[in-house]
């Protein structure tokens, strides 16, 4: 992808979702914190990131898969995958109170494509399908040793509001919980 072609951001289709297993398998480990094993990363990944996987998040309504697209390539360069659901996490329950809400469960982007906006182009994806859905909030959470994804968060305008686990094959991370409206303004 050049530095001047953006990607493209598109809804995808259930014939993405081996593709999109691929980008997972990649685009998963590089945001899991250094104790994990590359055994459970995978198994994480073969648990819960496949092509059914995927196929099961494009087929449900109230989850919503965006691909950004490599315009050079025509191949799928990171996803989001965003939901519109009570959240049933205990942690999640006790720092946001504000309803309704969407879930960006996952974002990820293929190293090759860091730093050329799909990113930036995938979240404001996130965004203005929560605020076209009527979303109060929108949260996501992100390990605490992910500087990276902390930073980029911060700068898309969301705001550690609590804590809260997350397992990976069993292994417990300890993650941030950011939040913010899907329109920027103050919460």
């Amino acid at each position: 992808m050049s530095e001047t072609a953006a990607a493209q951001i598109l809804t995808a289709l259930e014939s993405d979702a081996d593709e999109l297993a691929s980008v997972a398998a990649v685009t998963f480990p590089l945001a899991c914190p250094p104790e994990l094993t590359i055994a459970d990363i995978n198994q994480f990944v073969a648990d819960n990131l496949t092509a059914d996987h995927f196929r099961a998040f494009i087929a449900d309504p109230t989850h919503h898969v965006f691909k950004a697209v490599d315009p050079e390539t025509s191949s799928i360069a990171g996803y989001a995958l965003v939901i519109d659901e009570e959240p049933t996490d205990p942690d999640v329950l006790a720092a946001i109170t504000t309803r309704p809400l969407t879930m960006v469960s996952k974002m990820y982007v293929l190293p090759g494509h860091h730093g050329r906006h799909a990113s930036t182009e995938l979240m404001s994806a996130a965004l203005g399908h929560a605020a076209a859905a009527g979303s109060e909030l929108v949260w996501l959470g992100v390990n605490q040793k992910n500087l990276r994804a902390q930073r980029f968060y911060r700068k898309m305008g969301f705001e550690v509001v609590g804590h809260k686990t997350f397992q990976v094959n069993g292994a417990i991370c300890n993650d941030f919980i950011f939040a913010r409206t899907p329109t920027g303004e103050a919460t």
